[in-house]
Formats: structure tokens, C-alpha cells, sequence
């Protein structure tokens, strides 16, 4: 692996990365937050991947390994995200994150 493999790597993981917090820090709409939180997620794992194929005294699977961790974690914030969507639209008729904490009864 050479040093400008390394800095375009960082360099996409780090977009990814600031793309997510950005859609998560200004979205209202609650599905479009869910997606950002993936790019965020991606960018981690494109990371955890990445270091993965540098050669050092570990085991080289270790960041493989979290990487599918956080693969089923992703799938799972998404299916109960999903779920307060369809919540929230039943009950308010929209999907704005502001009227998410309506329904607290």
C-alpha cells in the first residue's frame, strides 16, 4: 500500500464521513436522516477495512471483523428506524423529526 492509496482512502472516508454528519446535523426529514446516518456508517467501515489490509502484528481479519459487526448494527438501526417511520406517519400523518418527540404519551 503506498502513501497516496492511504490519502485517497482517508480522503473518501473523511467526505463520507462529514457528507453524514452534515445531512445529519440539518435534515428534518426523518428517512433522509437515516441515510446519512448510513454514510457515516460506511465511512467507518470503509476505514475499518481498509486498515485491515495493512500488514502488522495482529491478526489481519480483526478489522474485517468489526466491519461486519457494524454491518448487522447498520441493518438493525435500520429496521428499527424504519419502524418509528411508520409509527410516526401513522399517528402524526408526517415524517418531520420535530414531531417525533409528540409521541411520547
Amino acid at each position: 500500500m503506498t502513501a497516496l492509496a492511504l490519502t485517497g482512502f482517508l480522503g473518501l472516508s473523511a467526505a463520507l464521513f462529514g457528507i453524514g454528519i452534515f445531512g445529519i446535523l440539518t435534515r428534518r426529514n426523518f428517512i433522509l436522516l437515516l441515510i446519512s446516518i448510513e454514510i457515516a456508517m460506511n465511512a467507518a467501515i470503509l476505514n475499518f477495512v481498509y486498515f485491515a489490509a495493512f500488514p502488522t502484528g495482529a491478526s489481519g481479519l480483526s478489522g474485517q471483523s468489526i466491519a461486519v459487526v457494524l454491518v448487522g448494527f447498520a441493518a438493525t438501526e435500520v429496521a428499527v428506524g424504519l419502524a418509528i417511520v411508520l409509527a410516526l406517519n401513522r399517528v402524526k400523518g408526517t415524517i418531520n423529526v420535530a414531531r417525533a418527540t409528540e409521541l411520547k404519551q
